[in-house]
């Protein structure tokens, strides 16, 4: 798989409610969000815009491209059940996209897989966010259990110390980022650097994405402004990459 193309958000449905303790403060759908109280599960206008074609039979979306998909809710939602088969078909038919699925439901991952599935596709890259100890050894037995070709950890936002040795082996990539919003909470510096330790002796690629509005580092919190977040994490200079496109 590829991770030299662009990426871009689809969102074929929308709307979310909380499923665990990282939801909270979720900076799409949490108390102080835009999206707040949007609570139904809706098809949005661009639900088929991967396999939408031009006047000349060309698809708008051209290939080597990167998809977000359902970053803004979940993939796995269950009120989504019958729409996802139709959302696999046409992951099946773009083999020339990478999709990006990130959920913290993927206990829900088996409901409505497609027929084909097998040990899964090559171009379906799936993400399972844990935030604590507590949803890491829960969520990631069942992750690693089914069959995903490209699979990788998010701790996001990351809440606690957690200790993900012993599921690293079926890893191809871990991000870890800190909770945005006014009511953030605190994200400590030496949690990302022990999962980063996790990530160097498991041999598997790593990023920080965002440092999150608290952040604590050398026994210091600091209040970080939402725009600089994310500059301030790569510019600790820690991220671990293979030479493909972190994500």
């Amino acid at each position: 798989m590829s991770w030299g193309g662009i990426t871009m958000n689809w969102e074929p449905w929308t709307g979310c409610y909380k499923e665990s303790d990282g939801c909270t403060n979720c900076y799409f759908y949490g108390p102080h969000a835009k999206r707040y109280g949007q609570n139904t599960i809706e098809k949005t206008d661009k639900f088929d815009w991967p396999v939408r074609k031009n006047k000349k039979g060309e698809y708008n979306i051209k290939g080597n491209k990167i998809l977000a998909t359902c970053f803004a809710t979940d993939f796995f939602l269950p009120e989504a059940d019958e729409w996802r088969k139709d959302a696999w078909a046409m992951i099946r038919e773009r083999t020339d996209i990478d999709f990006l699925i990130l959920t913290k439901r993927i206990d829900r991952f088996p409901v409505s897989l497609p027929d084909d599935w097998g040990d899964g596709y090559d171009n379906v890259n799936i993400g399972c966010t844990v935030e604590n100890q507590k949803l890491a050894d829960y969520r990631l037995p069942l992750f690693l259990s089914y069959p995903i070709k490209r699979r990788f950890i998010a701790c996001a936002p990351l809440l606690e110390a957690i200790d993900l040795t012993p599921y690293l082996h079926g890893a191809d990539h871990v991000t870890v980022g800190g909770e945005t919003g006014r009511e953030a909470r605190e994200c400590d510096y030496d949690w990302v650097l022990d999962i980063r330790e996790q990530c160097v002796k498991a041999d598997v690629t790593f990023w920080f994405k965002n440092t999150g509005s608290l952040f604590k580092r050398n026994g210091i919190t600091e209040k970080i402004n939402p725009f600089k977040q994310t500059g301030m994490a790569k510019e600790l200079g820690i991220d671990i990459s293979d030479g493909r496109r972190l994500f």
